[in-house]
């Protein structure tokens, strides 16, 4: 029974897609389209022509792909698919790390299948997403991510006689896609990808990888490369461009000249990107163990300017100056962390990125006759606002940050008991690690710093006295003192 209305809702939506269409065309024809700008017009028309070449089957003695190298649980949902009457593929990055020898992070699923229909087939299964609809098939901490083959939107809007709530694909002026549930063939979906080398799908059924856009000669040539015009794809999503950066690193490729081209003067488009999102794809380029690679390709490609572009003006004014030395250095150590399976957090990495900056302002808030301690808050609530409108770095990195930053200060104040008070603060090791990578980028007095306080952590109490009275005057607080105010005695008279 669950198979048989399976089948009538597929040859009921085949029946509403011919007939619908046909209706359409026809309404198109008579319609008087005298009055509409040419231009919108022509980003209404469906590509005349596929951007693919003919796709190539590659049988099973052809290429190393293994169903024991494949997710238990990614090949439950493709068999659970085909069973169910639909086609389904493993499609993308997996595939891609499966031919280069690498171990795949996550396994993706294409198919026929709508996303209520993929529902109906698996009990453990979420709906998410606006922009574009996906399944989520839960299997305890392993989510196995199904999405349906995608088609060619129309334009900028839906056709004018679809209601607005049932519109499926929505561009923007820039043409951004902004919402994109436009169902198509596994042909057309292949053509929607965005790199060659991602256009790879995998099947159970014959246990053969099709390729739809000589992905298989972008992988032997390392080569990055965009499916159809560049420019229009950057347009289409602007993530691309740091998707592109990150490919090339992580898989040690080069970015295709003409894919390469359009970025410099494209990357300005990020700023349309929803500031979450950036912070998401900008957290894959700087903890993955790539980071500093990431850097110097953002920088070199203007991409830097606009994520973040306080750091960008004070590299333009010092190219290798204490910012780019300090910035690189927390990227280098990040990326060693990665390497042998120590934690790494965004706020460690972007407290370093902007330091400078907050430092530059903090000291202008001073010469303008504000105290050290409100120039610092001040300059770290502005540099952290502005830097939201493009990043929204979450609350709980933002507080890290700031704590970090703050205890740079104080960690130069070390008389009396004040060194022992500071090494039980919870981000006093933070705070100290960004000491020392100050000292790797100025040298002088950091360095003698953070040998001080390297010393005073990991010996005992009596070795940590005598270091607090070596100082002498140092490590004392200079700053004004309050003074106490006395009321005058009355003598009696």
């Amino acid at each position: 029974m669950f198979r048989r209305s399976i089948i009538i809702s597929r040859v009921l939506d085949f029946c509403r897609r011919t007939f619908g269409t046909k209706a359409k065309a026809s309404k198109t024809v008579n319609r008087n389209t005298a009055a509409k700008p040419a231009a919108r017009q022509s980003e209404r028309q469906a590509p005349a022509a596929s951007l693919l070449p003919a796709v190539q089957r590659l049988s099973r003695d052809q290429h190393a792909i293994s169903r024991k190298d494949i997710s238990p649980n990614a090949v439950k949902v493709l068999y659970r698919l085909k069973d169910a009457g639909f086609d389904a593929y493993l499609v993308g990055g997996c595939i891609r790390d499966l031919l280069l020898g690498l171990k795949p992070k996550d396994f993706d699923v294409v198919t026929n299948a709508k996303p209520e229909q993929v529902k109906q087939v698996f009990r453990n299964c979420r709906l998410i997403g606006r922009r574009f609809r996906l399944a989520h098939v839960v299997f305890g901490r392993e989510i196995i991510e199904v999405a349906t083959f995608r088609g060619h939107h129309s334009g900028t809007d839906d056709e004018e006689d679809t209601a607005p709530k049932l519109k499926t694909a929505s561009l923007s002026d820039h043409g951004q896609i902004l919402r994109d549930n436009v169902y198509g063939s596994i042909e057309e979906d292949a053509e929607r990808r965005d790199f060659t080398l991602n256009a790879l799908y995998y099947s159970v059924s014959d246990f053969c990888v099709y390729d739809f856009a000589n992905g298989m000669q972008a992988i032997a040539a390392r080569k990055i490369e965009l499916i159809g015009d560049p420019e229009t794809r950057y347009r289409e999503d602007p993530v691309r461009i740091l998707r592109a950066i990150r490919f090339a690193t992580k898989l040690n490729m080069h970015i295709a000249p003409a894919t390469a081209a359009p970025i410099p003067q494209l990357a300005v488009m990020l700023k349309n990107i929803p500031p979450p999102r950036l912070f998401d794809e900008l957290v894959k380029l700087l903890l993955a163990g790539k980071a500093f690679d990431n850097f110097m390709l953002m920088r070199d490609t203007k991409v830097l300017k606009q994520l973040l572009p306080q750091l960008d003006k004070l590299l333009k004014q010092e190219p290798e100056g204490k910012a780019f030395l300090l910035a690189t250095k927390a990227l280098q150590d990040t990326d060693a962390r990665v390497e042998i399976d120590k934690p790494v957090t965004p706020a460690f990495i972007f407290a370093a990125l902007l330091w400078y900056p907050v430092e530059l302002r903090s000291q202008t808030l001073v010469i303008d006759g504000l105290g050290e301690i409100d120039a610092m808050n001040i300059a770290m609530t502005e540099v952290l606002d502005d830097i939201q409108r493009t990043i929204a770095i979450p609350k709980r990195f933002t507080l890290a940050m700031r704590d970090i930053w703050a205890l740079q200060s104080r960690l130069t104040k070390r008389a009396g008991r004040r060194a022992f008070k500071l090494l039980e603060q919870p981000k006093f090791r933070g705070a100290f690690d960004f000491l020392q990578l100050r000292a790797e980028a100025e040298g002088g007095d950091l360095t003698e710093l953070a040998l001080w306080w390297e010393r005073f952590q990991f010996t005992d109490e009596t070795g940590r006295v005598q270091l607090i009275n070596q100082l002498g005057k140092e490590g004392i607080d200079k700053g004004p003192r309050r003074r106490r105010s006395y009321k005058r005695k009355r003598t009696a008279e």
